[in-house]
């Protein structure tokens, strides 16, 4: 077991172990540590704990000091420098005529490094821009090009629930989400329906997946045959996966008739598979395939060089 605490460098941004040493740092604390990328400034979202050593990527790096009065003044005007640099990059992406949308300007700590993320349909040259902010700011300068999962993250907004966006408010990593998922939950296989506000599939959808997965579990499907507990047979007309009642067109003297049980008075073959049926034209179907061999493609790179 190896002592750690866990450092966050952006809002909703990924958790990264450090050291604490001796240090006697408490969750909500700012300290000052080092990074591939150089000195930064991080906010500390965890008491100290010990975790399995498998857990860590070693070598695991001490927590330099914790943040003085000094150092939080610095991240302050880091952050009022921050703005006036994407004011300035953004005149030069007019300037060079590219073919790019700035999403962000960020400053480490120790300035050793300008970081703009930006996000583009195919690859830029930007090399001729990168000497012109080289010139301008005279420290190292890098051009991050991000997807736009990661541009919703940074600049955050409201989803159609009415709250703030998951990704920009909470969730730390993007999780994998699949078509499947609005399945069991039976949403609406319209693509701009089960799509975020960045274009891709709504993360939420991983949120109670695993409760819906239990829940079908124990359900017939649609169109399935079943003997209910007084004797009659009929079909699987719907049903309401959250209160386990399904609906079942049976036969009662000659006439069809619709009638709602429990899933516990009813005899049917468990299903072993997924066997989900929904009315999705061709169109709507090239959509959301297309939705999620771009949601298997997308990564983050907001934190890569950590």
């Amino acid at each position: 077991m190896v002592k750690v605490i866990g450092v966050r460098f952006r809002t909703a941004g990924k958790i990264y172990f450090f050291d604490p040493g001796q240090l006697d740092i408490k969750r909500g604390s700012h300290v000052i540590v080092e990074t591939a990328r150089g000195i930064e400034y991080g906010t500390v979202v965890g008491e100290p704990r010990e975790v399995e050593e498998d857990q860590v990527v070693q070598p695991l790096k001490a927590v330099l000091r914790i943040a003085t009065e000094r150092d939080d003044e610095q991240e302050a005007n880091n952050k009022i420098k921050e703005k006036e640099a994407f004011k300035i990059c953004l005149e030069k992406i007019r300037k060079h005529e590219l073919q790019m949308k700035l999403i962000d300007a960020e400053y480490t700590f120790d300035n050793n490094k300008v970081l703009f993320y930006f996000t583009a349909d195919g690859r830029i040259d930007f090399r001729d821009l990168v000497k012109d902010l080289a010139a301008v700011f005279k420290t190292r300068i890098e051009l991050r090009q991000i997807g736009v999962r990661d541009e919703t993250k940074i600049i955050g907004g409201i989803g159609i629930c009415g709250r703030p966006l998951c990704c920009h408010s909470y969730l730390s990593d993007f999780l994998p989400v699949s078509i499947k998922m609005a399945k069991e939950q039976n949403l609406s296989l319209n693509p701009t329906k089960i799509s975020g506000v960045c274009g891709r599939l709504m993360c939420c959808l991983k949120n109670e997946e695993e409760t819906y997965e239990e829940l079908n579990r124990r359900l017939p499907g649609v169109g399935d045959s079943v003997t209910t507990a007084d004797g009659l047979h009929g079909e699987v007309h719907s049903v309401n996966v959250l209160r386990q009642l399904v609906k079942v067109l049976v036969e009662v003297d000659d006439e069809k008739e619709l009638k709602e049980y429990p899933v516990e008075q009813l005899r049917f073959k468990k299903r072993h598979g997924k066997n989900h049926k929904s009315n999705v034209d061709a169109k709507e179907l090239a959509e959301l395939e297309k939705l999620e061999k771009e949601e298997k493609k997308s990564s983050s790179r907001l934190d890569d060089t950590k």
